[in-house]
């Protein structure tokens, strides 16, 4: 029954942008009527969520194959992050739905019964990197994705929390541009511009030298 809603829902994005998806389109095109669909999610902003995530799968399946085509550990890492922006600049809306907007507490708890209901929308990745989409947190995951450059030496450990912040940060920034049409971007130009700063981020990580530690609560002098 979910998957009804979830797809309707899918649909009305599509079709006419997310701001514009109503309990009552949902319930009209899925064909049940609106007190329904409460019996499955809290509030339209959990169904969004869920639909979002569902379309998030068009850039898990596309993944794989695109980081196969690095040689080495800090190859596969920039592929990764260029495929992700590829993917969340040309549909920022459905990003910041799932990583930055308010859906009323429980992300995680959301994430986790989504991916317990549907879980061939992960069959397309490898054993290693399915760890990584099982985290809600957006630092989790990039630690995750991080741990093969540590491990080779690409990022110094005492370094590493400071260097998926900085390459987040870039990331989140330019969300928040493409997604406010702050400037003209095209999300090929999004991704170029951003993968220069990640780039530059990634080959200087073992050049920095902090003296602070970071908090998830704020900044620790």
């Amino acid at each position: 029954m979910m998957r009804y809603f979830i797809d309707a829902t899918v649909q009305i994005i599509e079709e006419e942008g997310i701001e514009n998806v109503t309990i009552r389109k949902v319930s009209d095109l899925a064909g049940y009527n609106s007190a329904t669909i409460y019996n499955y999610f809290s509030e339209l902003s959990h169904l969004i969520f869920y639909s979002s995530l569902k379309i998030l799968k068009r850039y898990t399946s596309a993944l794989p194959a695109y980081m196969a085509k690095g040689t080495n550990p800090q190859e596969r890492f920039l592929l990764m992050w260029e495929c992700f922006c590829q993917y969340s600049f040309a549909e920022p809306h459905i990003y910041h739905a799932i990583f930055s907007s308010d859906v009323g507490g429980g992300s995680k708890e959301l994430m986790d019964e989504y991916y317990d209901q549907f879980p061939d929308d992960l069959d397309d990745l490898p054993p290693d990197l399915k760890p990584m989409f099982l985290e809600f947190d957006m630092t989790t995951r990039e630690r995750i994705a991080m741990e093969e450059c540590i491990q080779a030496g690409y990022i110094k450990e005492e370094n590493a929390e400071h260097v998926q912040e900085m390459i987040k940060l870039t990331w989140q920034g330019m969300l928040t541009l493409v997604l406010n049409r702050r400037y003209d971007y095209s999300w090929e130009t999004a991704t170029e511009i951003t993968m220069a700063y990640i780039k530059e981020i990634l080959e200087n990580a073992n050049s920095f030298s902090f003296d602070f530690t970071l908090d998830r609560r704020g900044w620790m002098s």
